[in-house]
């Protein structure tokens, strides 16, 4: 919802009139350069082993005992913040962006789809081996409690690498769903780089989302203190049953899962909340990637989430007087709660993606008043990456490494942190408050992160112990590649 300005006193009017005034015009973005980056990120967050041809060398090998006080090997993966922990509800929606970015958008990444396809199969390596054993998913690797007590590099962890699981007995429909649809899109990205690899994941993916069917309940349930606030489930597994179904659609073309998503449409609540996606809501991106069949003309069964991704469309468009979302001053989508800028890149995602589809059909979005062009939604998706990118009232890149200022000192451990190579003794769990703690700008630039950004007046503190506005994600990288590489190939 589009702020009324009318209503804000003179004051807080005026202040608004001189931030405009004062921040750098919109000006001609380097969308590769910003793709070649938002990729790099994801380097900077890789656990376990790291291969020879990393990028970011701050970073070191870390967690190289993952799982074995489970008797399994779960090394690898990415930590999905500033923290030491592998949470894999959120891993796994990482995985399943990134590879929708690259199956829509590959083709506009030219010399970084290397890096893309690179980023996708280091989340999938690990999800095979979390989910190798039938009947059992590993969903985390660490204790959070232990780990958000310390502050410390991932390569000097010495906190408790518990291994979490869900099992037949503590069932996570959610996390298993998730992790179904990620292995899922994954075979897409890899049916003809690597088919043998491609047909492993759609098996596993097959495996995975059988075991989330059939022992149903939401994994904060079973796990609670571990996963809860961290990542709690507070939306219910049910979407991630349709989200897993519908991506194993996507992927294996067998026609069960098209029925199963027919006859769960309303027991599985398909129509709830359709103005929400990100790693704990899906229903946004059903009705956005069901869609484009119903588009096509193929799937008239369907026809109910081409309704509610319209639905959803109309509710983003600003102006349009919704309660779920609203815009700041500076034209920012935000939402409530922590880390907005995963609300803005997921949902600017589906807005380009949605336009593609609509595209290809010449089609339109009608809206109450108004019809919503698929041109209409590219403009408003290149809006948000423009603000992330710089045209904003403070004139700041939320991208680390991008433009001429950005954020300095991001919650993040291992940048905030002396790395191994200008600091090689141990520095300890209670040694690193000082490093949280300091006004300094962190030691080490991870390229490419976008934090959680500014506040719903457009105000960002730049400060580490602020975590909501100052911490960068996986899930906010994830979509945003597609973004990135969209407009680099059409600007």
């Amino acid at each position: 919802m589009a702020r009324n300005h009318c209503r804000l006193p003179p004051c807080f009017l005026l202040l608004l009139l001189l931030l405009r005034h004062c921040s750098s015009a919109p000006h001609l973005h380097d969308y590769h350069d910003a793709l070649r980056k938002s990729l790099l990120f994801f380097e900077g967050q890789r656990s376990g082993k790291l291969p020879p041809d990393q990028r970011l060398r701050w970073r070191k090998d870390s967690a190289l005992h993952d799982g074995a006080s489970a008797g399994v090997d779960l090394r690898g993966g990415y930590y999905d913040a500033g923290d030491n922990v592998k949470f894999g509800f959120p891993m796994a929606f990482t995985a399943t962006l990134l590879s929708w970015s690259v199956i829509d958008f590959g083709r506009n990444m030219g010399g970084e789809l290397g890096n893309a396809v690179k980023a996708v199969k280091w989340a999938t390596d690990y999800l095979l081996k979390a989910t190798a054993h039938d009947g059992v998913v590993y969903v985390q690797v660490g204790d959070p409690l232990s780990d958000h007590n310390c502050w410390e590099r991932p390569e000097d962890m010495d906190t408790l690498r518990t291994a979490y699981k869900i099992d037949a007995n503590h069932p996570g429909s959610d996390v298993a769903g998730e992790t179904a649809a990620a292995l899922a899109a994954a075979s897409i990205v890899f049916r003809s780089r690597d088919p043998a690899y491609s047909r492993l994941l759609l098996a596993r993916a097959i495996k995975v989302f059988e075991f989330a069917d059939k022992h149903r309940g939401a994994y904060s349930s079973s796990l609670g203190y571990a996963v809860c606030p961290f990542y709690c489930d507070v939306n219910g597994y049910q979407d991630e049953l349709l989200w897993g179904a519908a991506w194993l659609h996507k992927a294996s073309r067998r026609r069960e899962y098209r029925e199963y998503i027919v006859r769960n449409e309303v027991v599985l609540r398909a129509g709830d909340s359709i103005n929400e996606f990100g790693w704990d809501n899906k229903h946004a991106g059903i009705n956005v990637l069901l869609s484009k069949e119903v588009l096509m003309g193929r799937a008239n069964d369907l026809k109910a989430f081409q309704r509610n991704a319209d639905g959803f469309i109309c509710s983003l468009l600003p102006g349009i007087s919704h309660p779920q979302v609203q815009y700041s001053p500076g034209g920012l989508i935000f939402k409530a709660g922590g880390s907005n800028m995963q609300h803005v890149t997921s949902l600017s995602f589906l807005l380009l993606a949605y336009s593609n589809y609509l595209s290809h059909a010449n089609h339109a979005v009608p809206c109450t008043h108004t019809s919503a062009s698929p041109a209409l939604l590219k403009r408003l998706a290149k809006r948000q990456v423009d603000y992330i990118l710089g045209d904003n009232p403070l004139g700041m890149s939320y991208m680390v490494g991008y433009g001429a200022r950005y954020p300095q000192r991001i919650h993040h451990r291992g940048s905030s942190l002396p790395s191994l190579d200008a600091h090689p003794s141990h520095i300890g769990c209670k040694a690193g408050s000082a490093y949280y703690l300091s006004p300094n700008p962190n030691p080490n630039i991870l390229v490419g992160a976008v934090v959680g950004g500014p506040n719903s007046s457009d105000a960002f503190p730049d400060s580490r112990p602020f975590f909501q506005e100052s911490e960068p994600t996986t899930y906010i990288n994830a979509p945003l590649v597609a973004l990135l590489a969209y407009f680099s190939a059409h600007s």
